[in-house]
């Protein structure tokens, strides 16, 4: 079998597919409206923030802006999705038949609230939820994965004699996605979720076995 040579088909099928400079630039652009967008929309809400507001600090134009993005529902619909499409990654990697699940569901909640204190994604996709009944777009389904998946570990750890018998997984998986997504936005409100983590440790303390 003959090596292809440097310069040859291969080599400039390669370069064809490989992103040029004007590529590269929309790629990057994209992702800085993104970023930009994030960033109002925790700060300031959905409604209050425009497409001249998103290019200014992103650094672009209005028509740039509207290359990428046909309104600022496409672009909530993206960050949310970004959000969870991370979470549920995230999620995935913790739910590994290796790992005591108890500590994995304490790891994963702490990692969710580790996010929603540093990451401007995080923070819009969660308050563009509180918002959604003022959207006017289909935002993804929030909270199902997270219980499924805090659920599942609940369940593993109850097989394992690690629950009280009486403690039904479901229910509790429920209740504790329910709880963090309150404390998180007292911490929030009160704090900036400056003390989120410290926050959910108090929550976890409570709600799950020592």
């Amino acid at each position: 079998m003959t090596t292809p040579k440097p310069g040859g088909a291969v080599a400039r099928r390669a370069a064809e597919r490989a992103p040029g400079p004007r590529q590269a630039r929309a790629v990057r652009t994209r992702a800085l409206v993104l970023e930009a967008a994030a960033q109002l929309f925790a700060r300031r809400g959905f409604q209050s923030v425009t497409i001249q507001d998103i290019a200014e600090l992103a650094g672009a134009t209005k028509g740039a802006v509207y290359f990428h993005f046909a309104n600022k529902e496409a672009m909530a619909v993206e960050l949310v999705h970004s959000f969870y499409t991370a979470a549920t990654r995230q999620a995935s990697e913790l739910v590994d038949p290796k790992l005591e699940p108890l500590e994995a569901v304490r790891e994963l909640t702490r990692a969710t609230g580790r996010s929603l204190r540093d990451e401007p994604v995080a923070q819009a996709a969660v308050r563009l939820q509180a918002e959604r009944v003022s959207i006017d777009v289909d935002l993804p389904l929030p909270f199902v994965d997270y219980i499924a998946f805090i659920s599942l570990l609940l369940t593993r750890a109850a097989d394992a004699g690690l629950l009280p018998p009486h403690v039904e997984p479901a229910t509790l998986a429920r209740t504790l996605v329910s709880s963090f997504f309150g404390v998180q936005h007292v911490s929030w409100i009160l704090n900036d979720r400056t003390d989120v983590v410290e926050r959910i440790d108090e929550l976890l303390d409570l709600l799950l076995p020592s």
